[in-house]
């Protein structure tokens, strides 16, 4: 039992070593089996300008996994972009790594939580003259007073370009089952930045929802009732990094505020090889949650989990 357990820590030492430098910020979390699949939600309308959606996801509490809300959060500075946290697989353990704002959109594991984190970067916005605009083509945002201007635009091309096809909702990167992707040079580019760990109130968002039984799986069965904070978080400012080169979501956007392009695109071949993710201390076994699918490009539709609007 004893070489089989430093047979593993050994084996998570090595996966370490080949996981971005920008996943180690934080306190990290492994369990012996997968987390649930995405719960399938309608992202709430976005009540304000100047706030950045922050996709919901599957936290690790006393009773299992439980579901913590999307919500919509002021940006702690101007420029800061949110890369949502991910569990990945390695060493037989499941461990999360946790989301921090920075000038670029890293690596999320590919995991597609839909609302513009179609897997690789960002393609729900960029910031433009230190205003942030919305791409309502995978975005809900309202209609007319504020959101006129260069407020919002439709960008079906850059959704096309970032999206990796998960039909199964399957919610970790590597292993059984699991999305199959490494980092692009492009993600890379956070790992340079000076980020910013999720803010006091992103911190107690989560905690309440740990403290909240009814967020637990084994309560819900996948389907928490709360998938979406119906207020937006408190704002917590920040100074912005210095010497910071401000690339939008680092994957070439086509902004164009006048752009109109038609939603229904054609799909586009994907393929990249994951197998990455490291963790310590919980060791169950259980049968993983996820399945196999294609890892294609494709523009999203515009309901539910990973779907846009």
């Amino acid at each position: 039992m004893r070489i089989l357990r430093s047979a593993r820590l050994m084996l998570l030492a090595l996966v370490v070593s080949l996981i971005p430098a920008s996943s180690y910020a934080g306190v990290f979390i492994s369990v012996g089996f997968a987390p649930p699949v995405l719960p399938v939600y309608v992202q709430p309308v976005c009540p304000q300008p100047g706030l950045m959606w922050t996709p919901g996801y599957w936290g690790y509490g006393p009773d299992g996994y439980y579901w913590v809300p999307g919500a919509w959060v002021p940006a702690p500075y101007v420029g800061a972009l949110w890369t949502p946290g991910y569990w990945g697989w390695g060493g037989g353990l499941y461990v999360w790594h946790p989301g921090y704002w920075g000038p670029h959109v890293g690596y999320y594991g590919g995991v597609n939580y839909g609302f513009g984190y179609m897997g690789i970067g960002f393609a729900g916005g960029i910031w433009h003259g230190g205003v942030f605009a919305y791409n309502s083509a995978v975005v809900h945002v309202g209609v007319g007073g504020v959101w006129g201007g260069s407020r919002v635009y439709v960008d079906n091309t850059i959704v096309q370009r970032t999206t990796i096809i998960n039909n199964t909702h399957v919610s970790y990167n590597g292993g059984p089952g699991g999305i199959n992707h490494m980092p692009t040079p492009e993600e890379r580019v956070a790992d340079h930045d000076q980020h910013l760990q999720r803010t006091s109130f992103q911190a107690q968002h989560e905690n309440t929802a740990m403290h909240d039984r009814t967020a637990y799986f084994k309560n819900n069965g996948g389907h928490p009732a709360n998938m979406a904070a119906a207020r937006p978080l408190q704002a917590e400012n920040h100074p912005a990094p210095a010497n910071r080169t401000v690339i939008n979501n680092h994957v070439t956007n086509n902004y164009n505020r006048s752009v109109t392009q038609d939603r229904n695109t054609t799909n586009n071949t994907y393929n990249r090889n994951s197998n990455n993710s490291y963790g310590h201390s919980t060791n169950e076994s259980h049968p993983s949650n996820g399945g196999n699918h294609p890892q294609e490009h494709s523009a999203p539709k515009n309901e539910g989990h990973g779907h846009g609007r």
